[in-house]
């Protein structure tokens, strides 16, 4: 029987417009009734996270931050940050790199360098806190990761330049502009394996869904893993289910109906 699902956010739970379908929340509920928990693992900041569920977000779980952050029910249970002086290294070498803008990610709150007007709008879309300081290896925050945006795209602009890195950081692309870097061993299947083990549940009673590189670890602590219609090759590769339905048509709300998770509800709002 399961009793955790972990979705990913973009890309797999939201559409490319950043929504969640109406159907969501009386689909929670009755998990919720039922005894299963429904849970999000994002490279989202965990305030942007807790926004978007305001009104469920005393009984969620939320891997914020790629797996760095994790809330569950108000309160912190594992936090996983990146040295201080790692996380200034990173940055002197983004600075350096053409067509690249930095995030520190930081417990309290996201911090950029630049005032671009339309780097700011793409990213306030994933951080409820945002901030712009003159120098970010002087901001006062536990770091959580460094993120790396290439709006050309960072698997064939930007990741090769951290391939040194790669045996003693975890460097993951998160989605097609974004490349996060956080301690080695933190990544959301990490933070997975202490929920489930805090919580007494087996990966054979864990049902995950991700469409992208920093889901992977993620897909190998689930019996039930689902790749998106849409996710990267690797994911794919990685899961061993995939979804008849991208994230556009509400792919993960639908593959939970397909399982037989919510046989008392009613579907109102057009999932089908």
């Amino acid at each position: 029987m399961i009793k955790l699902i972990v979705t990913d956010m973009d890309g797999t739970l939201l559409n490319d417009e950043h929504q969640i379908h109406p159907d969501f929340w009386d689909i929670e509920k009755e998990l919720s009734n039922k005894g299963i928990m429904f849970s999000v693992a994002s490279g989202r900041q965990f305030y942007n996270l807790e926004s978007k569920f305001e009104r469920i977000k005393d009984r969620m779980l939320f891997f914020a931050e790629n797996g760095t952050y994790v809330v569950y029910k108000g309160k912190e249970v594992y936090l996983n940050p990146l040295k201080r002086e790692d996380a200034n290294k990173f940055i002197e070498i983004g600075r350096n790199l053409e067509h690249t803008q930095l995030i520190l990610c930081g417990k309290n709150a996201a911090y950029i360098e630049t005032e671009d007007k339309n780097f700011y709008k793409e990213i306030n879309k994933y951080y409820e806190r945002l901030e712009i300081v003159e120098d970010l290896t002087k901001v006062d925050d536990t770091v959580l990761k460094v993120t790396l945006c290439n709006f050309n795209g960072v698997e064939e602009n930007t990741f090769h330049h951290f391939n040194d890195y790669k045996n003693d950081f975890k460097v993951a692309i998160a989605a097609s502009v974004f490349i996060d870097i956080t301690s080695l061993s933190a990544n959301k299947g990490n933070a997975i394996i202490g929920i489930q083990k805090e919580l007494n549940i087996t990966p054979e009673e864990t049902l995950v869904f991700g469409d992208y590189l920093n889901d992977l670890e993620m897909m190998q602590n689930a019996k039930f893993s689902y790749a998106m219609k849409n996710a990267h090759p690797d994911i794919k590769s990685a899961s061993k289910f995939m979804t008849s339905f991208d994230n556009n048509e509400n792919g993960v709300l639908r593959t939970i109906a397909e399982l037989g998770l919510l046989k008392n509800l009613e579907i109102k709002n057009g999932l089908y």
